[in-house]
């Protein structure tokens, strides 16, 4: 059950458990907590994943990002039975959290002989301290009982790829315990405390606590604990950091945390009247973006899963730039702003990579860490039939992701503002990217004009093709966006020029002459050149042909050689360069490619939604906005890509959603300086409320089907269907 602020389920089922850990996640930007109970161990997924902390296991394994050792596990046993929800049917299980808040609530009632023992435990991650952790944990049950609580420091940790720790200390004395490791490749120090509140004769073993505690028949017995986890620059106040923590007491932190929240909320949401399911799925999108922002840090991006585990070795991929950064940059440009200087402090790995395959300039890494090299490996799946690593192309070919970012860091400037950020690395960012696509480029003299061979798309299913619609018109964006910028930079921060080449004609000419596909008579765009002479076979044909679950279609699979796509790369080029294609085009090319589209990857329901909204498909816009936005919430998405497993939560859906809200339904534009507000929304909402921070001025905005009404703009052009907005 949903509702506008809450996310709830009553009963149980151990199906769920998976699911559950995605989907009632706690994070900060710092960490992520998995939405698991107090009791569960790696056995369960618990995961307590760390932000911008990789390292390599040992042996063959890839390296990815790292889990932390669980200061919150808390069991109860009856006469020697642990009640642990996986493994005992339970009389009542409720689980709840609560967005508006970060705090995640549990009620268990388990049977143990003839008396029932109910256990509640609430738990939050603090927005206001991102080091720490804190719960609260009750105990009662129906008849006099003796229980013992086992509580600490679980160092069983659940990792995809293999060990991350070497651990070289550990203290535990009454009721506080520290543990020390080290990474193991790189070294890294980690420390993770634990400090009990309200629990009384224990007894120590190892890092784990266990007390013995008299039950009376329906009286509760409460206690709290605290949990800290520190690396870089965090280690060097650590102990006294936690101690503050501790002794400002679990009702303190908890109202800090509360109103570190509401500080979030009031920028960043969205009322939709008239649809609480819409409303209560896209604040759902929304506490999960801002969970996982890093809002204290330049070192690190979003990893495609957030921070609900280790899955895509917790890298960033372009679904930063191109599904999440629009929402945080008209809602929090600090978080924006931090997120592009990621890619400035790494553009080294991205020069790194140009020069593994043979370019110049900068060639963004597929699967970002946090020095910028690319942890994608050149075997990504394997196949179901021979066990066997599969040869993939999306490190090496998937060149879109360098002029993703120019196009994000772009529009930053142009929303926010913020042009110093050109001086600040950005322009040189942009140059590399530009000289990068230039030396990778082909130019055919016959035609006159560079084009781009032997390319994957976001489409995955078709590899090393030839001009790729997105790519060459997302490259032919950064180069104009390059000339814009070297233009700014000359008037604004001419000695920010000083890093670029003197002669930079090659790359006027190289915007000038880029193919970009265009319409064909239908006003249809290919997808690539040839696209349009595969086999005419739809996802539900293709389906029936499989020969084995979980069978990829991509590489040389089934789809390869069709029209089947996983994603459309001409649907999302129109939702992102909307004002380049007129209603007439969009149409057309919806109609083609709809039908041969799976949607197998999250992303793609957001781009035909947005789309859809512009051309008036109103019906379809909704449908693919609550797909969208209800991924995690309904476990609606691919768990495995061949035998990989791909499970945990969808930030770039979640940005998706936010962005069919806000572009599609209420149809937002900014270009030219000046804000169009267009609103098309669904027949059942009666209005959408929302804010946005533009060149830092805050902007109330409500749209209804007669329009829309606007508070704070002093400074803004504003157009609403057109015409100029009497304020």
């Amino acid at each position: 059950m949903t509702q506008e602020w809450t996310v709830e389920k009553t009963g149980f089922d151990t199906a769920d458990i998976e699911l559950h850990g995605s989907k009632y996640l706690l994070g900060n930007g710092f960490m992520g907590y998995r939405g698991t109970m107090e009791e569960y161990t790696a056995e369960q997924l618990v995961a307590l994943n760390l932000a911008g902390f990789f390292d390599l296991a040992r042996g063959s394994n890839w390296r990815e990002s790292v889990n932390a050792p669980n200061p919150l596990y808390t069991a109860v046993s009856v006469n020697g039975k642990e009640l642990n929800l996986s493994r005992i049917a339970p009389v009542f299980h409720k689980q709840t959290l609560d967005i508006k808040t970060g705090i995640h609530k549990r009620e268990t009632v388990f049977p143990a002989g003839e008396v029932n023992i109910t256990v509640k435990a609430e738990r939050f991650v603090s927005k206001a301290r991102e080091n720490i952790l804190a719960l609260k944990y009750s105990v009662s049950a129906d008849k006099n009982v003796d229980i013992v609580i086992k509580t600490g420091t679980d160092k069983n940790i659940w990792n995809i790829s293999g060990n991350h720790l070497n651990y070289t200390d550990e203290t535990a004395r009454g009721d506080f315990s520290e543990l020390t490791a080290e990474s193991v490749q790189l070294k890294k120090p980690l420390k993770v405390y634990e400090k009990i509140c309200g629990l009384e004769n224990i007894v120590n073993v190892g890092l784990l606590h266990t007390a013995s505690v008299a039950l009376k028949a329906n009286e509760e017995f409460t206690f709290t604990k605290f949990g800290g986890v520190y690396h870089g620059d965090g280690l060097e106040n650590s102990d006294a950091d936690f101690l503050r923590a501790v002794n400002f007491g679990y009702d303190n932190l908890k109202d800090e945390h509360i109103a570190a929240w509401d500080a979030i909320w009031e920028n960043s949401d969205v009322v939709i009247e008239g649809d609480e399911e819409a409303c209560a799925a896209l604040r759902y999108s929304i506490y999960h973006l801002c969970s996982i922002a890093p809002r204290n840090t330049d070192k690190c991006g979003i990893p495609a899963r957030g921070l609900s585990g280790q899955v895509y070795k917790g890298a960033a991929f372009w679904d930063t730039e191109m599904f999440m950064l629009p929402f945080f940059r008209f809602t929090d440009a600090d978080v924006a702003r931090n997120l592009l200087k990621y890619r400035i402090n790494t553009l080294a790995g991205a020069e790194r990579k140009a020069k593994e395959f043979g370019f110049e300039g900068a060639f963004f890494a597929w699967e970002s860490q946090e020095t910028g090299d690319d942890a994608c490996t050149l075997f990504n799946v394997t196949d179901v039939f021979t066990n066997r690593p599969l040869r993939t192309y999306f490190k090496d070919k998937q060149i879109h992701v360098s002029a993703d970012i120019v196009f994000a860091l772009w529009d930053y400037c142009i929303t926010t503002g913020d042009f110093v950020l050109l001086a600040d690395g950005g322009l040189k960012l942009i140059y590399e990217c530009i000289r990068f696509f230039y030396t990778y480029a082909s130019f055919k003299p016959h035609k006159d004009r560079y084009e781009l061979l032997d390319v994957v798309g976001p489409d995955e299913y078709h590899e090393r093709v030839n001009n790729n619609a997105f790519t060459n018109a997302m490259v032919k964006r950064a180069a104009d966006i390059f000339i814009l910028a070297l233009e700014k930079v000359k008037t604004d921060y001419p000695e920010s020029l000083e890093n670029l080449g003197e002669n930079l004609d090659w790359a006027y000419d190289f915007a000038k002459k880029l193919y970009v596909p265009a319409p064909d008579e239908r006003g249809i765009i290919e997808q690539f050149d040839g696209y349009f002479n595969l086999e005419d076979v739809t996802p539900e044909t293709l389906k029936t042909r499989e020969l084995k679950e979980n069978e990829y279609w991509g590489c040389h699979g089934l789809a390869s050689q069709t029209r089947t796509l996983k994603q459309a790369d001409v649907i999302m080029l129109l939702s992102v360069l909307k004002s380049d294609y007129g209603r007439e085009i969009k149409k057309a090319n919806w109609d083609f490619y709809e039908p041969y589209t799976e949607h197998g990857s999250s992303l793609s329901a957001c781009a035909y939604a947005i789309v859809a909204a512009e051309i008036g498909y109103t019906d379809w816009a909704y449908k693919y906005f609550m797909k969208t936005a209800c991924v995690d919430l309904k476990g609606d998405s691919k768990q495995y890509l061949g035998s990989l497993y791909i499970g945990g939560t969808h930030p770039a859906a979640n940005g998706g959603a936010w962005n069919t809200a806000i572009f599609g339904f209420a149809g937002v534009s900014f270009a030219n300086d000046r804000l169009d507000i267009s609103p098309r929304l669904p027949e059942n909402w009666k209005s959408m409320s929302f804010k946005l921070n533009l060149r830092g001025e805050r902007l109330e905005i409500r749209v209804d089907a007669k329009g829309a009404e606007i508070k704070g703009a002093a400074k803004t052009k504003i157009t609403v269907y057109g015409k100029e907005y009497k304020k």
